[in-house]
């Protein structure tokens, strides 16, 4: 399964030149409450595809200084599937992917009879397909600016609200004028300066995707993103302000079979079944329910390194059942390749490196690492799933939680000071 920069690349020869938009939005009128302006800094980085062994697999010397003094974790079990778009909103909300409608980067709702795709930007930017509220917006509800240099629904007015300060999603900045606009944005009148500040990072996923996880390609990419943190650190030490970083990945990667592809089951009749594109995890929809069960009989006779189940049956340490799908958006049957095979019904040029598979997997496994004034020092905790950022984040800036979320506070309470 292709993340969202992966897949946009390859969807680049159908996109006009008119679509890549590098302008910064302002949403006018806004300000800090003068409560708000007496509260710290946090900047949640993401950098896609960063495996948790990855600082160490190719000596990112200034996130291990960095986590040094803070607070690492031995890994971040993503949300299944262990995707892009549904781990960057779980971050986001706190909630499962089942919980904030976003199951996969690609799928399908059979009430609007419409698919949502991460390279589809009308669907990216229509708050309809999000549920929940995502840490900007709850922020931005209790009157704390926020700002965004890209982050999965950040396009999209979720409960009618954007970052104060956003962008549309593109490749076309380079990371001078990213790293700029952060500094930009903390050196405005305490007014008008975000105190929620996120910050996406593509490179080593779409290196892992084309070169896999072990490739010289990913290695220059973790160095690149090593050598963006410090640059952002620098820039932040200099503003001398109260600034909390959270540095963290939405999942891993790993190397996947490129030789033994799984082809399309023959018990799959696609008059049968709306099937999104997928190749770690495929929905299949049915548009009667009288096939469901007899697809799924012979489906399981027939399956050879993948597992088949019905909504129902999936399992439970998930959170993907029929029962945790708000949305019913989840597929009637599902097919779950076991990794490193995946299926390639297309017939496309497989990746080296894939993620998407089951969460378990210490391949799939994202990094964690927190510093800043708020941190306990030299602190080790073990793995965590990242439904509990949201919380923590939430914690460090004052906020009130207005939802009910699938984020606990009391997992990371005991790395604040």
């Amino acid at each position: 399964m292709r993340s969202y920069v992966a897949l946009l690349i390859l969807l680049l020869p159908l996109l006009s030149v008119a679509q890549v938009d590098t302008t910064q939005y302002i949403v006018p009128g806004r300000s800090n409450s003068a409560l708000q302006q007496k509260k710290p800094y946090v900047i949640l980085i993401s950098a896609d595809g960063f495996r948790y062994d990855l600082a160490d697999k190719y000596q990112a010397k200034h996130l291990q200084q960095l986590r040094s003094n803070g607070v690492q974790a031995k890994s971040m079990v993503p949300s299944y599937p262990s995707l892009t778009f549904p781990n960057h909103y779980t971050i986001a909300t706190g909630l499962y992917p089942s919980h904030h409608g976003l199951v996969d980067n690609s799928f399908y709702d059979k009430k609007r009879d419409e698919l949502y795709r991460i390279g589809n930007r009308k669907a990216v930017e229509d708050s309809s397909w999000y549920g929940g509220t995502p840490l900007w917006v709850l922020a931005e509800q209790q009157q704390m600016v926020t700002a965004s240099f890209y982050w999965v629904g950040s396009e999209a007015a979720v409960k009618g609200v954007r970052p104060t300060y956003y962008y549309r999603f593109n490749d076309s900045i380079d990371i001078e004028t990213r790293l700029k606009a952060v500094k930009d944005w903390l050196m405005l009148p305490e007014e008008k300066r975000p105190h929620l500040i996120t910050f996406y990072l593509p490179q080593v996923d779409h290196e892992e995707h084309m070169f896999g996880p072990d490739s010289k390609q990913a290695e220059e990419a973790v160095h690149f993103i090593d050598e963006t943190i410090g640059k952002m650190v620098r820039i932040t030490d200099s503003l001398k302000l109260p600034v909390n970083f959270i540095f963290l990945s939405d999942h891993g990667m790993i190397t996947t079979d490129t030789v033994n592809l799984l082809a399309k089951p023959a018990a799959i009749d696609t008059t049968k079944f709306k099937m999104p594109d997928g190749d770690v995890l495929v929905h299949m929809y049915a548009y009667n329910e009288k096939d469901i069960q007899p697809t799924y009989d012979a489906l399981k006779k027939e399956a050879v390194d993948y597992d088949v189940y019905l909504a129902d049956n999936v399992p439970a340490r998930w959170h993907y059942g029929a029962a945790d799908d708000w949305y019913k958006r989840i597929g009637d049957i599902l097919l779950v390749p076991r990794a490193p095979k995946s299926f390639n019904f297309r017939r496309r040029r497989p990746l080296p490196g894939k993620h998407g598979f089951d969460n378990a997997l210490p391949e799939m496994h994202a990094t964690f690492y927190a510093w800043g004034p708020a941190f306990k020092k030299q602190l080790t905790i073990d793995s965590f799933e990242n439904v509990h950022v949201y919380p923590l984040i939430a914690k460090l800036l004052g906020l009130a939680i207005t939802e009910k979320i699938d984020g606990d506070l009391k997992v990371l309470k005991p790395i604040l000071k």
